[in-house]
């Protein structure tokens, strides 16, 4: 076979052609074609991607009012969390009840706490409560309750003159004011929006026994 260097011009170059060809083959089915495969899968990702922004693109102009539902929920649980706490507020419950009674010039002697009552998505939590004071305050103070917030029942109320408080069945007997009237005793009960367990003893008894008056 002759060397390249004594072929004719003509040959050469065909040699050189054809060696060109069969690395431009070569590399089409190495080099080229593993760039040319990344190439379409990352095209195939690409469109993928604008695929699902452009779905998305669809809820940005309800961004906003899904934000605004969202401060809206919000305020709403705030709201409900105030009419029903979800936890056991005792103290706040009798500090709020007091503060009712402060401002329409009534005075809370006793509160007492009777068994709790589990119910399915909530926990009444009563209370006996013995007040007394002149019988205008003393409505007030119960149309007081009944606009407030938070939600508290009134039941069982018992109404005397401060001369026979035991008609209203109260425990105690105190020094009345002047111009007290009236005493009363009645069930004031709060609610809690999850199950409280109902305690197995009460302080200073075993279960089963009368609860002892909560101090104020």
């Amino acid at each position: 076979m002759a060397n390249f260097s004594e072929m004719s011009g003509i040959k050469q170059w065909a040699v050189v052609l054809a060696g060109g060809v069969v690395v431009t083959v070569a590399l089409y089915f190495t080099v080229f074609k593993t760039e040319r495969d990344e190439n379409a899968a990352a095209q195939q990702k690409l469109e993928a991607k604008l695929h699902e922004n452009a779905e998305l693109e669809a809820y940005r102009p309800k961004l906003a009012e899904i934000e605004r539902q969202l401060v809206s929920l919000k305020q709403q649980l705030e709201i409900e969390r105030r009419i029903v706490p979800d936890e056991k507020e005792v103290d706040g419950f009798m500090r709020l009840l007091g503060g009712e009674a402060q401002k329409a010039g009534v005075e809370i002697r006793r509160y007492t706490a009777a068994p709790l009552s589990a119910k399915d998505f909530y926990t009444e939590v009563p209370f006996e409560v013995e007040l007394d004071g002149p019988f205008y305050s003393m409505l007030n103070f119960f149309d007081r309750v009944r606009k407030m917030e938070r939600i508290v029942n009134v039941s069982g109320l018992l109404v005397a003159s401060t001369r026979k408080p035991s008609d209203a069945k109260t425990k105690h007997t105190y020094q009345y004011a002047a111009n007290e009237s009236v005493v009363a005793t009645c069930t004031a009960t709060t609610f809690f929006s999850h199950d409280i367990e109902p305690p197995a003893s009460t302080a200073g008894g075993k279960s089963g026994q009368t609860p002892q008056p909560v101090k104020r």
